[in-house]
């Protein structure tokens, strides 16, 4: 469809799988057989959650929430529920919200969800991001700690300064549907990659310090860092600027692309399914996307 070839795609994304939904599937779709898995993990009824928050730039529709349709879909009467839109750093923001749901007291179990079909929104005449992102989802189900397993800190951040690097234009009421925004393919993802490179990896160097800073440990406390799987050239970069073992950073973009919300989750779930982590393990989550959005959390394992 485009001038590419896979080792190009290869050695400037680290990219050589994804998957793509067909036509008829929606993003709460992948949602609830994520939530379902979770919940089955947790041994964790639907009629138990009392909150669904899902991380999401592909949703079912602009409203109502595609959380409502998850909710609808596993059976969980008695949640509340809503969207938040932070991009590839959607998935830790809603953890942190559910982590302060949880300790408020005003929650008990709260189902955290990151999901995409961003095959729907990629535009597959434009190189510089048809090669990059694929559909996924994941979920988590936070509850109360038994001592076992812990969500340690969140840090959240942004800068809407940039936004036009990485944007969906189209759609909403800057630019409702048209014609011309047809036309344009303004209704797909735009990015602008040069200057996205370096604020990524400067900003998830920066969270990361911050993050072990704030928590009163250091780099070598850290038995795995878990990033957003954006690309990955990134992920080398800041592993290589902290001064870390590139095999500290759990990377799976090479069978699934960059799916956003969903990337931190689904790489979660292939980590537990594996045992590549014990008990008490260290983590670091860290994210950046369009807004710019970034975001970390450590936790226990």
């Amino acid at each position: 469809m485009v001038d590419t070839s896979d080792e190009w795609i290869t050695k400037r994304t680290g990219i050589k799988e994804r998957r793509i939904v067909d036509n008829g599937t929606a993003t709460s779709d992948l949602a609830v057989e994520a939530s379902l898995r979770a919940l089955d993990d947790a041994k964790v009824l639907p009629s138990e959650v009392d909150l669904i928050v899902t991380s999401t730039i592909t949703p079912d529709c602009l409203f109502p929430s595609t959380s409502c349709f998850i909710q609808e879909k596993i059976g969980a009467k008695k949640a509340g529920a809503f969207d938040i839109l932070a991009a590839c750093a959607g998935f830790i923001y809603a953890l942190s919200i559910a982590k302060n749901f949880v300790i408020s007291g005003t929650r008990d179990t709260v189902l955290v969800i990151g999901a995409e079909c961003l095959s729907k929104v990629t535009d597959y005449t434009d190189r510089s991001t048809c090669i990059l992102f694929g559909d996924g989802a994941g979920a988590a189900v936070v509850q109360k700690s038994n001592g076992k397993r812990e969500i340690i800190t969140t840090l959240l951040g942004a800068d809407g300064s940039q936004a036009d690097l990485l944007m969906l234009p189209a759609g909403g009421s800057r630019l409702p549907a048209s014609h011309e925004t047809v036309n344009s393919r303004s209704h797909y993802i735009k990015l602008k990659g040069k200057g996205l490179f370096k604020l990524a990896v400067n900003n998830m160097v920066d969270v990361i310090l911050k993050s072990v800073k704030d928590n009163n440990i250091s780099l070598e406390d850290i038995d795995m860092i878990i990033p957003h799987q954006s690309n990955i050239r990134i992920i080398e970069a800041a592993m290589e600027k902290l001064n870390m073992a590139k095999d500290k950073a759990y990377i799976n973009i090479d069978r699934f692309g960059n799916t956003s919300s969903a990337s931190i989750p689904i790489a979660i779930d292939e980590i537990d399914k594996n045992n590549l982590l014990r008990s008490g393990d260290t983590v670091l989550l860290v994210a950046f996307g369009g807004g710019l959005t970034w975001s970390s959390s450590i936790i226990k394992w």
